[in-house]
């Protein structure tokens, strides 16, 4: 008799139990000894359980009744037996760490403390453990009779991190079983590794810089610049070292220094993969340019060699699971939303990437704006975790670095206290000079409406740039500023835009920016072009938000210190077309009260507010809760609390020949992300925005859409502009 895994799907035959098996058993193999390696302690533990895990994870599915649905004489939706609570049970005699990652890997790991008080019903499905006691037996003959068996296993507890171990442990599983899927159903790439292969990719990108310096030999900041790409490549860092970081001012060149300095310590530790984490969506494109630019070798695919992850596109459905974006290639670039609401995961979607992780070189740039001080302390707990025990390398970096390390809420009782600097101090006090009275920072804290923002901002001199908490907010004024003065006094970058129409309206800023002769214009922006993005403006205005924020939006207003008189206000916008962002709530209070003591705001605040805004938390912090959660393997707790943008959101196309091709397959994930935007659920819910296709939870925006002010277009009526609020 013939068992099958996987029913006849889209004219696929059916698929085999001996082949699905065979194959999520390799994959989680692999996956597990990539690992293994930067884990002296628990490698070997995790490549025993992943495999068992892997060989054990469908015994279910040979159910009598399962089989009549796989094999595709019976139509069903779904199968009739929920088939992980098989392999939990018989994993439970040999190892319950195994047992918890089979019973998993569809829903993810609930709370143990919630499981711990279930007895002996601990990691079982509750409505099948009759069933199952009743047909165990016959399962494991059958699947031994297809399969043989696989040695005993140790009952071994990992000596390290129980939390991360298992949430690692899941990813190899869940990647494996989700990769075969999606191979034999013709929707996923089959797996591939590109190597890092760091000594070729340094000496191209040394080559590059080379280039550079020779335009600009006579300009002092660019040889200071050079200067600073020597100091990070060259830095003497211990191998011992797990964090270190890097404060440099604006213009230093710490996109390309940080990275010659990620791939100089690959080399040294053998690391197989870098990250460069990112706070907003659109400095995403500028980076990889210049690293596709700098670090692809001859003969190589670009994409395939520096990843562009915009946001997390997790999808769970067979159908959908060709747009998930992977940790696959050797150099990644993402958001900071999409990397580390990965590190607090549940659900297997969202988790299969993480075994990519361990012996990576991550470089967390413009760490001030990655995470809210409330995500601090758990975060900085998993930052000790991995480069202690999963041979991970972290830099953090900014040109308003807050070291949130040494604050006592957060820095605990972790291996990594003292960070070094990856540059010497004369050199980033040479750098410095230049943003010595660069900006004054001016404020009005009086309430201000729509009418009085626009009149304050066309007074100021231009070429001018307005920050606003929201995405709402920057529409409305950008809107009503264009109604007034003209088509061309106004350009709008927010992420209501996708990628692509970011891109263009980001090309024509620079392009105005050049031109001398144009003056009179205003960009108006949310918080996604504060970091990373090279522009300037005479004068800045910044909705009244955090203090690190406000530092990063001066970054980009006369930033080559051309004029002695710029400035940076700050403003308090009020009034019925406008919203709050709550996430900021906190951070404002503690930036208006410098404000009003008529403290210098410079970067060395940075750490001091962070401090403040935890305090403000007090004993009913948030940042409390995660760690008491994770502490109790409150696995599902941390992942529902763990968020950096406090909405749900859903990917969400804006055309119609983009809605037809994912219909007709046609997409990856790569164009998707390029062409989508996020939308929050409840928003689309209310305007009854359809999905695309059943089965796949991207929508199709049905309201006006410009490139503009993007989906804003169809939504500046709204009854309800708090649902605008990223």
């Amino acid at each position: 008799m013939e068992y099958f895994a996987r029913s006849p799907h889209k004219g696929n035959l059916a698929q085999t139990y001996q082949e699905h098996i065979q194959a999520v058993k390799k994959l989680a193999k692999d996956f597990a000894d990539n690992v293994a390696q930067y884990n002296q302690n628990d490698g070997a533990l995790l490549a025993s359980l992943a495999q068992a895990a892997a060989f054990w994870h469908d015994l279910g599915k040979l159910d009598p009744e399962n089989q009549a649905v796989l094999s595709g004489n019976v139509k069903k939706k779904s199968l009739p037996r929920k088939h992980w609570d098989a392999g939990a049970a018989f994993l439970h005699k040999h190892n319950p760490l195994a047992m918890a990652a089979v019973y998993s890997h569809h829903g993810g790991y609930n709370d143990f403390s919630e499981e711990a008080n279930r007895g002996d019903k601990i990691f079982r499905v509750k409505d099948e453990i009759e069933n199952t006691s009743a047909r165990l037996d016959d399962y494991v003959r059958t699947h031994q009779a297809l399969l043989g068996s696989m040695k005993e296993l140790q009952s071994n507890a990992p000596k390290g991190n129980k939390n991360v171990f298992l949430r690692i442990l899941l990813s190899c599983l869940a990647d494996a079983d989700h990769t075969d899927a999606g191979i034999f159903n013709n929707n996923a790439e089959p797996y591939e590794v590109v190597n890092l292969r760091a000594d070729e990719r340094l000496e191209k990108l040394n080559e590059y810089i080379h280039g550079l310096s020779i335009k600009a030999q006579d300009d002092e900041r660019a040889s200071l610049r050079g200067e600073m790409y020597a100091s990070c490549r060259d830095s003497n860092v211990d191998k011992a070292v797990g964090i270190s970081s890097c404060d440099s001012p604006v213009g230093s060149g710490k996109t390309t220094a940080v990275m010659a300095h990620l791939l100089t310590q690959a080399q040294k530790r053998g690391l197989r993969r870098v990250f460069v984490v990112l706070p907003y969506t659109n400095i995403i494109r500028q980076s990889v340019k210049t690293y596709r630019k700098a670090l692809v070798l001859p003969g190589e695919n670009e994409n395939n060699v520096v990843a562009e992850l915009h946001h997390r596109a997790d999808f769970e459905s067979l159908e959908s699971r060709r747009f998930a974006s992977l940790w696959r290639a050797p150099i990644i670039v993402t958001t900071a939303v999409a990397f580390f609401e990965t590190l607090a995961a549940n659900s297997p979607a969202a988790l299969r990437r993480l075994h990519e992780l361990p012996g990576s070189a991550i470089f967390v740039d413009e760490a001030h704006a990655a995470l809210p001080a409330k995500l601090l302390p758990i975060t900085w707990h998993w930052m000790n975790v991995y480069s202690k025990e999963w041979g991970c390398y972290w830099v953090l970096a900014s040109g308003s670095l807050c070291r949130f390390w040494k604050i006592p809420e957060i820095k605990q009782d972790m291996a990594n206290k003292n960070i070094p600097e990856i540059t010497n101090e004369n050199l980033r006090k040479r750098l410095s000079v230049y943003e010595d009275n660069r900006v004054t920072y001016m404020s009005d804290l009086s309430y201000r409406d729509v009418d009085s923002v626009i009149e304050m901002v066309k007074s100021k001199p231009g070429p001018r740039l307005v920050i606003l908490n929201t995405v709402n907010n920057a529409a409305v004024i950008a809107s009503e500023y264009v109604k007034r003065f003209g088509v061309k006094s106004a350009e709008h970058l927010s992420t209501a835009l996708t990628p692509v129409d970011r891109d263009k309206t980001l090309s024509r800023v620079e392009s105005r920016l050049k031109d001398p002769n144009d003056l009179d214009w205003v960009l108006f922006a949310t918080s996604c072009v504060e970091a990373g993005v090279d522009i300037s403006f005479r004068t800045g205005f910044r909705e009244l938000g955090s203090l690190a924020s406000l530092l990063q939006a001066a970054g980009r207003v006369n930033r080559e210190g051309k004029n002695k008189d710029a400035e940076m206000w700050t403003f308090v916008l009020e009034g019925d077309a406008t919203n709050k962002n709550p996430s900021v709530k906190d951070a404002a209070e503690v930036l208006s009260e410098y404000f009003r003591a008529g403290t210098q705001i410079s970067p060395e605040l940075c750490t001091d507010a962070i401090s403040n805004e935890i305090l403000l938390q007090g004993q009913s912090g948030i940042y409390k809760e995660l760690i008491k959660a994770e502490k109790e393997m409150g696995f599902k707790t941390v992942e529902e609390n763990f968020s950096i943008i406090e909405s749900d959101t859903r990917l969400v196309v804006v055309s119609d020949d983009v809605a037809e091709r994912v219909r007709n397959g046609e997409l990856d994930w790569r164009e998707l992300q390029r062409h989508s935007v996020q939308i929050q659920a409840n928003k689309l819910a209310k305007l009854k925005i359809p999905l695309v296709t059943e089965g796949i939870n991207i929508y199709r925006w049905t309201l006006k859409y410009d490139d503009f002010i993007g989906y804003m277009a169809g939504e500046l009526l709204s009854d309800n502009p708090e649902d605008f609020i990223l």
